[in-house]
């Protein structure tokens, strides 16, 4: 009698899972797709009511060659794809490659890659389920319509090489905006006035102004503080005092989202690394003695629900190394969004008792930081709050009230596995109502308000999720397309707008404004999500948008102008004809062309200068530069003869300590100057964030 045959997305997969299921079973790869929509073509057929003409991914010949040669041995085919709409298509392209009966019961999914999921699923198969492969297909279909109307237009309007998408022109968009906001912000003068406060030869602490008899007033300008300041004397004393309990809660087990967001604030990580890492520790890692296994449950889902199996077992690992005493009654968040986002478990370990430090050796670098990320979350939000003691004293000068606060950790809790927090700890001195306090030192600070910061990559996953725009497994992706495209650039870990990307938002406004309404797009979302629910039909969802859609790509066809963009002479002398450079965009950015051109065709590299000579060499200046991940780094502009570099930016200011050159940086949220020579270390704080 012939083998199982099981079909899976990865390599990696295959090879876990088939040492699981043993000799009885061919556990193969599909590699990803099989078929797709062609891409020398829009492959859909608008007439026939949107019918999508998939054709054999070019290099999938021999892959689909073995699955069929085995498919005809074996005794029954089971699919194994990933658990969600992307997997549930694939495995539906499968279906229609092997020539297998949509009707027969060949589908078989799991959340985790250990033995005991793969042997419950290859129990329980089903069905394909057509509303999750019709999801599918509605937003592929989506996605060209728009990409490859709106595209070919801007190639004949602006130049080749640009690109439009249904999502990533939304993401870009927010991303001009938020620049826009930057530009425009005008700054606000207020005023603090800090006291430091001591009583007899207790340690010093600091209270801030708070207001007068009339309630909190804020400080505008200098005169409002120079008033307060000489209407003080030495007469500080207590007016009050509050203390209480403050508890803090663990986080939820992550999503998602939550860890994109989490891993790039915590560990540096990209979205795209992150989901890269995540998907190596889901698919399994090799431990001891050939023991494949799957780390972590399934990487995409928006759900923070943890099964009963699951918590468990955290308790049974909490109450063996801690005590019951940090044994917590986990509630699940409330859900914000319908059922159909919550198909699957939150991401957590496959087994608590698999701890970060037990896996340590069998993991790479990245693997390890981001599984005691999510070991940690997991564990955390299974144990009891932390309590913390927090005072509030009040003290009051001629009218004048003056505030100072502190807490005290009194029980960890979850702090007692989860690391990746901070832990706030300032004790008050011991002081009584009518103390009388000696003021050491009263420091009147001026600030101005700060314009609103420019995405990360984790604050634009929160923006996006909190506005429903995409889904948080296309995050990841499409923030690597508008960098690849050159549309926004990573300057430190905030994402900038180019001059392209605002040249091709400010176009797509003007003529494709619903397609950049940010309202618009979640609604269309929430119509897809209502496709998988069997409550619309995904051809109607698309019937709907491309009716307006088309009229208004007619209208932007007759109405736009061919649009050269401005071509901008620089002072660099072109070395083999002598006449100016000028700069000019190109599909990965700017770059430098003769304005000669075409009698004279050459052409070089951007480069910006920061305006500082490099430190190594005589003749060098120092260029804004490039990593192959695309971060930003300075290097000497006579590279490789000068091999000058630096993370952080230089400034044109020597060091008082060796002479070295100084540069700029954020460190930890403090905007820091700090020497480049690491051996002196000089660093002054400019500003806290």
């Amino acid at each position: 009698m012939g083998k199982s045959l099981v079909i899976v997305e990865s390599p990696a997969k295959a090879k876990t899972i088939g040492k699981f299921l043993g000799k009885n079973y061919k556990v193969l790869a599909s590699v990803g797709h099989v078929r797709d929509l062609p891409k020398s073509k829009m492959g859909i057929d608008i007439e026939e009511n949107y019918e999508p003409h998939y054709i054999t991914i070019r290099g999938k010949g021999p892959v689909i060659k073995e699955l069929k040669k085995e498919y005809k041995k074996a005794k029954k085919v089971l699919l194994a794809t990933d658990p969600d709409r992307e997997g549930e298509a694939i495995s539906w392209h499968l279906c229609n490659i092997l020539s297998i009966d949509e009707k027969e019961k060949c589908r078989i999914e799991f959340n985790e890659i250990t033995k005991d999921a793969i042997k419950k699923a290859v129990k329980k198969p089903r069905i394909i389920n057509k509303s999750l492969v019709d999801a599918q297909q509605a937003r592929r279909v989506l996605d060209r319509l728009v990409g490859y109307s709106i595209s070919p237009l801007l190639w004949r309007k602006v130049r080749k090489g640009l690109s439009a998408g249904r999502v990533q022109s939304v993401v870009t968009k927010m991303i001009c905006d938020r620049e826009k906001e930057i530009d425009d912000f005008q700054p606000q003068e207020y005023w603090t006035i800090e006291v430091g406060l001591s009583k007899g030869r207790s340690k010093k602490f600091t209270a801030k102004f708070y207001g007068d008899a009339e309630g909190k007033k804020e400080l505008n300008n200098k005169e409002e503080v120079d008033n307060i300041l000489e209407k003080l004397n030495d007469d500080f004393h207590v007016s009050d005092i509050k203390t209480k309990q403050k508890k803090r809660k663990p986080g939820n087990p992550f999503t998602t989202s939550s860890l994109q967001q989490e891993a790039s604030n915590r560990l540096g990580f990209s979205t795209k690394k992150t989901m890269s890492v995540a998907q190596q520790l889901y698919e399994g890692i090799d431990l001891e003695r050939g023991a494949t296994v799957g780390l972590i449950t399934y990487v995409r889902t928006d759900s923070t629900r943890i099964s009963e199996e699951a918590k468990n077992d955290a308790k049974d690992f909490i109450l063996e190394n801690y005590s019951e005493d940090y044994l917590g009654e986990y509630k699940e968040k409330k859900k914000t969004k319908k059922e159909i986002q919550d198909a699957h478990e939150a991401i957590r370990p496959t087994s608590a008792s698999r701890t970060p430090k037990s896996v340590e050796k069998y993991l790479t670098k990245d693997q390890n930081k981001l599984y005691k990320l999510i070991w940690e979350r997991f564990v955390a939000s299974q144990m009891k709050e932390a309590i913390f003691d927090s005072y509030s004293i009040e003290i009051i000068n001629n009218g004048y009230l003056f505030k100072a606060s502190g807490s005290k950790n009194v029980f960890d809790g979850f702090l007692k596995v989860y690391s990746y927090t901070t832990v706030k700890e300032e004790e008050m001195p011991k002081v009584e109502i009518q103390d009388k306090l000696k003021a050491k030192k009263i420091d009147p600070l001026q600030h101005f308000t700060q314009p609103p910061a420019r995405f990360t990559e984790a604050s634009l996953v929160k923006e996006l999720e909190e506005k429903g725009i995409g889904r948080p497994s296309t995050y990841a992706p499409t923030i690597s397309t508008i960098l690849s495209r050159g549309y926004v650039e990573r300057e430190s870990k905030a994402l900038k707008p180019t001059e392209l990307g605002i040249i091709v938002t400010d176009l797509l406004k003007e003529y494709f404004n619903d397609i950049l309404d940010e309202y618009f797009t979640a609604q269309l979302e929430e119509q897809l999500d209502k496709v998988e629910e069997t409550e619309m039909d995904w051809k109607k969802v698309i019937d709907d948008f491309y009716n307006p859609f088309s009229k208004t790509l007619e209208h932007a066809e007759e109405e736009i102008k061919k649009i050269e963009l401005i071509e901008e002479e620089t002072d660099e002398i072109c070395e083999e004809c002598g006449k100016n450079m000028v700069i000019k965009y190109g599909r990965y950015g700017r770059f430098l062309a003769c304005s000669g051109y075409p009698e004279c065709e050459h052409t070089r590299p951007f480069v910006k200068k920061i305006g500082v000579k490099c430190p190594k060499c005589d003749g060098g200046d120092i260029i804004e530069r490039r990593s192959k991940k695309g971060k930003l780094f300075y290097g000497c502009s006579t590279f490789p003869n000068c091999n000058f570099v630096s993370w952080s930016r230089p400034i044109d200011e020597k060091c008082e300590k060796c002479g070295t050159l100084m540069a700029e940086k954020i460190r930890k949220k403090d905007r820091v100057k700090e020497c480049l020579n690491k051996e002196c270390g000089h660093k002054i704080i400019l500003e806290k964030e």
